[in-house]
């Protein structure tokens, strides 16, 4: 990110309570008025596009800041918008080679997803006892959808049309979400890393819908990283033990002993350890 500088802030509506904790479920955001709304929507999705295209002509770094602009005027509660734009900068972040920046920016757009989808899956039980929004119920089997009989049909399935559409964008933003915090926890290795990557890459393999690319990059990753992983934690468990012998040393040097009077056992039935003193 260019100077070093946070990203902006998200834009709050100026009648919203400062003293209202920010995980505070109970508690529904305040929203601006609609007129306000959409101009500072507009204004962001200006900020976006152009930074859409200094992405395109692999100005990165300003990509980055201007995606921040737009999140400044973006309001805080357009969850599926903030999304988009975390996700891009995510995107940036790997061009830069800036594996774990990537990986934190991907976070915060999947982590604005769910709270998206608890936040319509409330509103839809809210509704409807989960039967849908509207008066539109749908079987869960994607079976038949009943109309309530009230109304304007043609209205209330351009609603469900509407509904599909947002389903599908979620659901296209999460997975390049994912994509991208798997490459930037592959890239910066690691134990923890790998087995994160190896997490993502399995909930991309259940998604529906995958491009025919990225699914590819999905399988050869499942193939790959088990090993790598393997191979990382034998690396840091060796690491870890040869600090703790150095401890251990440490500490027994004054009695005149050392780890090297004490004999570890693998019990080959229990998976267990036995530790045997051994007088040098």
């Amino acid at each position: 990110m260019p100077d070093g500088t946070p990203h902006a802030g998200r834009r709050k509506p100026e009648n919203e309570d400062p003293e209202r904790p920010d995980d505070a479920e109970s508690q529904a955001p305040v929203k601006f008025p609609p007129e306000e709304e959409a101009a500072l929507l507009r204004e962001s999705h200006d900020h976006k596009s152009h930074a859409n295209a200094l992405f395109g002509s692999a100005q990165f770094s300003e990509a980055i800041g201007t995606y921040d602009k737009a999140l400044a005027s973006c309001p805080n509660y357009l969850e599926y918008e903030i999304a988009v734009l975390k996700s891009n900068i995510a995107a940036c972040h790997l061009k830069l080679e800036d594996w774990k920046a990537a990986v934190d920016e991907a976070t915060k757009a999947l982590d604005a997803l769910g709270r998206l989808e608890k936040d319509e899956k409330k509103g839809t039980e809210e509704d409807g006892g989960g039967g849908g929004q509207n008066g539109v119920e749908k079987e869960d089997d994607g079976g038949v959808i009943e109309l309530n009989g009230e109304g304007d049909d043609f209205e209330e399935l351009e609603k469900l049309k509407m509904s599909d559409q947002r389903r599908d964008d979620v659901r296209r933003i999460k997975a390049k979400a994912l994509m991208r915090r798997a490459k930037g926890r592959t890239e910066q290795g690691g134990w923890a890393n790998l087995q994160g990557a190896e997490e993502d890459y399995k909930e991309l393999s259940q998604m529906p819908n995958l491009p025919p690319q990225d699914l590819k990059i999905v399988r050869q990753a499942l193939t790959s990283l088990p090993p790598r992983i393997n191979a990382a934690k034998e690396r840091e468990m060796g690491e870890m033990m040869g600090k703790l012998k150095e401890l251990g040393n440490g500490i027994l040097k004054p009695f005149g002993l050392s780890t090297e009077n004490f004999k570890m056992t693998k019990d080959e039935n229990t998976g267990g350890y036995s530790l045997n003193f051994q007088q040098g």
